[in-house]
């Protein structure tokens, strides 16, 4: 079954988690780490976003983003795309880095910003990449130390985060640094990994007291918040309502542009991708269309199916050839590969 296309809207709240294949580590050596957070000292100014906590593992990484006016979508795919093909460059590797796509979860602000902020910045401890809160706070690859005021990353926004702990910079820190600290002892939190209606209210007893129907809903692991916020954000897809207020709205002749640049890596012209034709690398071209105007864009398989002249069934059946075609060939298509 396909994925779900991304829930996004300006000003939304996203916390993301970026994981390498097969659980391969994906910072080697010191320059990797490095690599990346050059490229979010690019990206996060750039796209107007607001980083709020990160913490990078030798693994994965999180991040808790508020996005600006370019979507999340556009934001990870500069990123991890530049990354994993510098990050191959430099140890002499081939293939895919990261599993899948990415993991993003739409994250209503009370009561999760805080409890977020510090879930992700003791993601370091956790994992015993140090040892205690001491090493934590002089730990270079989280935001954790730039709150404390021992680093600083003018792309991470500490403002706004010590701000909710007092209005005097020091004094907002201490009690940040408590904050953190009270909260060492946490294992991995469950109720903080998204999960829809079954985590937001309690539980399949209460999901299923909403109504026939809904019970769908509570595997969505898009979102996290109270069961208003997740009902008002599930019931606005469900109907159609809203849809362009929460999933990435494509930019004018998105569509078209798609096809122009994938027919011409492929050898192909708007016609052949466009004609109908059963062509080994015309279906392989299609496939891949169809994976980037759904899972990039948030195109219906409607209007994909009308756009390339195919039934719904054929790009349902592309999507999953697409995503591969799109991943054995990610210098090519880095535009698109996220």
């Amino acid at each position: 079954m396909p994925r779900g296309a991304r829930l996004d809207a300006e000003g939304a709240l996203h916390h993301v988690m970026v994981r390498g294949l097969e659980r391969r580590k994906i910072f080697l050596a010191q320059v990797d780490r490095e690599d990346l957070v050059e490229r979010l000292a690019a990206v996060i100014p750039w796209s107007g976003a607001g980083v709020y906590a990160w913490s990078l593992l030798p693994n994965h990484v999180h991040l808790f983003i508020r996005t600006g006016q370019v979507p999340l979508a556009r934001i990870m795919r500069k990123l991890l795309t530049g990354y994993a093909i510098s990050f191959n460059h430099r140890h002499h590797r081939a293939g895919h880095l990261f599993q899948n796509r990415y993991k993003s979860i739409l994250v209503e602000e009370e009561p999760y910003l805080l409890e977020l902020v510090r879930y992700i910045h003791l993601n370091p401890l956790r994992a015993k990449v140090v040892e205690n809160v001491e090493e934590l706070g002089a730990y270079p690859w989280s935001g954790h130390a730039a709150l404390l005021g021992k680093a600083r990353y003018s792309w991470q926004d500490c403002g706004y985060i010590l701000g909710q702990f007092g209005r005097k910079g020091n004094r907002a820190r201490g009690i940040y640094e408590r904050f953190v600290n009270e909260g060492a002892g946490q294992g991995r939190r469950e109720d903080l990994a998204g999960g829809g209606l079954v985590r937001s209210l309690g539980g399949w007893e209460k999901v299923k007291s909403l109504g026939r129907g809904r019970e769908k809903w509570s595997s969505d692991e898009r979102v996290l918040g109270s069961s208003e916020f997740v009902e008002e954000i599930l019931k606005d897809i469900e109907n159609g309502k809203g849809k362009r207020r929460f999933i990435e709205t494509p930019p004018p002749g998105a569509f078209d542009h798609v096809v122009e640049v994938v027919g011409k890596k492929l050898g192909l012209s708007r016609g052949e991708v466009l004609g109908g034709s059963r062509r080994r690398r015309v279906v392989r071209a299609r496939n891949i269309i169809s994976y980037i105007a759904v899972h990039e864009y948030g195109l219906s398989l409607k209007e994909v199916s009308e756009a390339l002249r195919v039934s719904k069934q054929s790009v349902l059946r592309g999507l999953e050839a697409g995503e591969g075609s799109l991943r054995k060939q990610i210098e090519k298509f880095e535009e698109f590969s996220s």
